[in-house]
């Protein structure tokens, strides 16, 4: 078994035991087993697949990540994610419409304004987490 600590900024999304689990790295998709080597990896966009153990129920856990890291070490992995999001909990219509409204705000802005960067983040998120629904 792995333990396995995931985190975003705003909360710890999942603490618990996995039989194994796929990280979306920078580059290309990372298996990690029981008794794999000590590593730091980045994160990219994408979804990290945790499979829950037979006696936990079974089962996967998906979860869209956009960015951040994560770190391997005696069958323990901590994932630090900047967006992190459950694919079970992606509702389409909120999601748009938040893209939409930040395209707005952003579109307020001038051109060379630093402050689109940060509108520009959340539509890259929200299209990461439409591309997934």
């Amino acid at each position: 078994m792995i333990t396995c600590q995931f985190v975003r900024p705003d909360k710890l999304m999942f603490e618990g035991e996995v039989d194994h689990l796929i990280l979306v790295t920078e580059t290309g998709e990372l298996g990690i087993w029981p008794k794999h080597s000590p590593l730091i990896a980045a994160l990219g966009n994408g979804m990290v697949r945790l499979h829950l153990p037979d006696s936990e129920g079974g089962g996967q856990v998906d979860v869209i990540v956009s960015h951040g890291y994560a770190e391997v070490s005696n069958d323990t992995v901590i994932v630090l994610a900047n967006h992190a999001r459950k694919s079970d909990d992606i509702e389409p219509e909120v999601v748009q419409q938040t893209k939409d409204e930040a395209i707005a705000k952003r579109d307020e802005l001038p051109e060379g304004d630093h402050g689109r960067a940060y509108y520009d983040d959340k539509i890259a998120w929200c299209d990461l987490l439409l591309s997934h629904t």
